[in-house]
């Protein structure tokens, strides 16, 4: 009996000693416990300014600087979001909601053309043989290496010689000959796709054409909506681009909106600049929740190289 005792407190100290710090294939609660610790701390951190962002937008102008500072006002002060809505710089400006539909315009485009330009010419280096393809495939990452400030007088004097200045066409066209980040990501999706598929399409009589549209696109939805989202974002949020070639006012984007959004004021007024930064980052953030598990997806998968 007493062997008996002894091996039974034996095995559930084991069970305990199993349960707090587990093995290397199941992990402990200690270690669970400090891994949530650390992740809710990071979390924390990196939310912060977001939801001081959110707070200062819903604020009276008196509470912003206020010592201590205040973590949720009172009143919220939710006229700040319709005075930004219905403010106008000057009568040559437009509105945040004007300045929203040219921005969409322009992001709408450069969403459609690099999803379909960069996948693309990530089918080609991803599906077919061609002379010096994995040379040309190297030159073409090469350029991400080149900074934008190096070719941004160039591209200006370009656009001018077109006569494209003060025109969205400087905005929009270069999107539809594919970006090499984009080409990259997709062509690394593409290589995880079994190629077999390609080779029993090419023996029903399939063209690459064909293999493109029905095959590769419809299995490629998590690394189309990686793209997209990069894409959106960056279009939406893009401020350099629209200021060198926009002159005219009434053309400006949202990001060129909030730059000049300061000018009514003699002086900031915070809550409505954080307000107006809100209202612009909102569809970012939609989109984004909307297409998560897609875009972890992508990003998870196009990181396997092959």
């Amino acid at each position: 009996m007493a062997a008996q005792e002894t091996k039974m407190m034996i095995g559930t100290s084991n069970r305990i000693e199993l349960l707090l710090y587990g093995n290397r294939f199941r992990p402990g609660l200690i270690k669970q416990t400090v891994v949530y610790i650390t992740l809710f701390i990071l979390a924390a951190v990196f939310l912060l300014p977001f939801y001081w962002m959110a707070v200062t937008a819903v604020k009276p102008n008196d509470q912003i600087f206020s010592i201590p500072p205040i973590w949720l006002p009172t009143p919220f002060q939710w006229s700040n979001f319709v005075t930004v809505v219905t403010t106008q710089i000057s009568s040559n400006y437009p509105t945040v909601l004007q300045s929203g539909l040219n921005t969409l315009i322009i992001t709408v485009n450069g969403v459609i053309a690099t999803l379909f330009s960069s996948s693309l010419v990530a089918y080609a280096f991803a599906r077919m043989e061609f002379r010096a393809k994995n040379v040309l495939f190297l030159g073409i990452l090469s350029t991400l290496m080149v900074p934008f400030a190096v070719i941004m007088v160039p591209q200006f004097i370009l656009w001018t010689y077109l006569g494209w200045l003060d025109s969205y066409l400087p905005l929009m066209v270069p999107q539809w000959f594919a970006s090499p980040w984009n080409v990259f990501l997709m062509r690394q999706f593409f290589m995880t796709i079994p190629k077999e598929y390609d080779e029993a399409a090419l023996l029903d009589g399939a063209s690459h054409w064909d293999i493109y549209f029905r095959i590769m696109l419809p299995l490629s939805k998590p690394v189309l909506a990686a793209v997209a989202v990069f894409a959106f974002v960056f279009f939406w949020n893009d401020f350099l681009n629209p200021l060198i070639i926009l002159v005219t006012p009434t053309k400006f984007t949202l990001t060129m909106f909030l730059a000049n959004f300061s000018m009514m004021y003699q002086s900031t007024q915070w809550n409505l600049y954080m307000a107006a930064a809100l209202v612009i980052i909102t569809p970012c953030l939609i989109l984004f929740f909307l297409t998560q598990n897609l875009f972890l997806r992508g990003i998870n998968i196009t990181g396997r190289m092959k």
